[in-house]
């Protein structure tokens, strides 16, 4: 049963982020956080009139209110009265706000409690089965294996439209892309995906699930085809590793895979080639090249006469240590050499002063 767990937990996170990479091409990571509280009262609703939590018809009217969601912050938006942020806020927290109401009144003593629909239990999938030629698998593990198919040959047949609509929206529209076709129904995907992941992440958790991978691929990649399959292995990455640290120390499990998700983009984010921690540190070992180098020109402008310490120190306004770490690198490249207390260009130093002025167009 447990095994089972993590198949649900794979096949979640990767039926989201996979529609999660145009989102975050498309900039539209926070219109997914308003359709993934949204949904929600779509789903009261078609329960109320259903009165069956597993009923198919959760999932259309959550489709309709994501579907929804979108119209209404487009057409606030469109109205230049209020910012797209604000229409969001706006739009989002007030169909939520309706959405709680209505469950915490009407729909305290069934599934759709609030901690169940903010916070989201995977653990709980194996107990509610469903037969499927003689085999008894979860229902989630099913709904959301079809979602999975169902988003990966949405983006193998529209591939291209979604890479030009993603990437450049007035040239689609000017080539003849059906712009408004293409960014509908990535949204009725991400309602229906964000729907059948509610059991598993709640509500809160699944625009990580959503946005986390594709996020963390981005950082790494430029290529659309490459930042697909990077996300569904950071997907799998991070289910696997958040599953297994979340039973070890008994812990939520989509709450924990989600925090291994921030950990895993924070890694990429901070040391990644253009990362925080990697520019800071580039630009350091930069500018003690810089340094270098310009102590190899000064030495070099002596007309091959030899500079004592304090010379380079004074020119230079460096500290014993700075000098000493400076002097040692350039011994050990072979660039200067030291002859009775003072230091002098080398032959392989004359010639890298050379190449310096060459490559920097500097008078000899």
């Amino acid at each position: 049963m447990m095994i089972e767990v993590l198949f649900v937990l794979i096949v979640t996170a990767m039926a989201t982020s996979l529609l999660g990479v145009f989102l975050v091409l498309r900039g539209m990571a926070m219109v997914t956080d308003a359709i993934s509280h949204t949904i929600l009262l779509g789903i009261v609703l078609a329960f109320f009139i259903t009165n069956d939590i597993r009923s198919p018809w959760l999932i259309v009217g959550a489709s309709l209110i994501g579907l929804a969601t979108v119209y209404i912050i487009e057409l606030v938006s469109k109205t230049e009265l209020v910012k797209q942020d604000a229409a969001i806020g706006f739009v989002f927290t007030a169909l939520f706000a309706i959405a709680i109401i209505l469950v915490s009144k009407y729909a305290g003593n069934v599934h759709l409690d609030l901690d169940v629909v903010l916070m989201g239990e995977v653990i709980f999938a194996p107990f509610n089965r469903i037969d499927i030629l003689g085999f008894s698998i979860p229902n989630a593990l099913w709904q959301l294996s079809i979602i999975l198919l169902i988003n990966i040959a949405f983006v193998t047949l529209f591939y291209k439209e979604l890479k030009v609509t993603s990437f450049d929206p007035k040239f689609a529209y000017i080539a003849g892309f059906s712009v408004a076709f293409m960014h509908y129904a990535l949204m009725t995907l991400v309602s229906v995906t964000a729907v059948a992941a509610f059991d598993a992440v709640g509500s809160i958790l699944v625009i990580n699930f959503f946005v986390a991978p594709a996020l963390t691929a981005y950082l790494l990649v430029r290529r659309l085809e490459a930042m697909i399959v990077l996300t569904l292995g950071f997907a799998v990455l991070n289910s696997v590793a958040g599953y297994c640290i979340s039973f070890y120390f008994d812990l939520s499990v989509a709450g924990t895979t989600a925090f291994v998700a921030l950990g895993t983009f924070m890694v990429v984010f901070l040391f990644n080639s253009k990362g925080l921690i990697s520019s800071r540190l580039q630009k350091m070992q930069q500018k003690k090249a810089f340094s270098r180098a310009m102590i190899l020109m000064l030495l070099n402008e002596q007309s091959n006469q030899s500079l004592a310490q304090k010379d380079i120190l004074t020119h230079f306004n460096l500290s014993t240590r700075q000098f000493k770490r400076h002097i040692d690198r350039l011994m050990r490249n072979g660039y200067i050499e030291k002859e009775s207390g003072t230091y002098k260009l080398t032959e392989n130093g004359e010639e890298f002063t050379r190449s310096i002025r060459l490559k920097y167009e500097l008078p000899a």
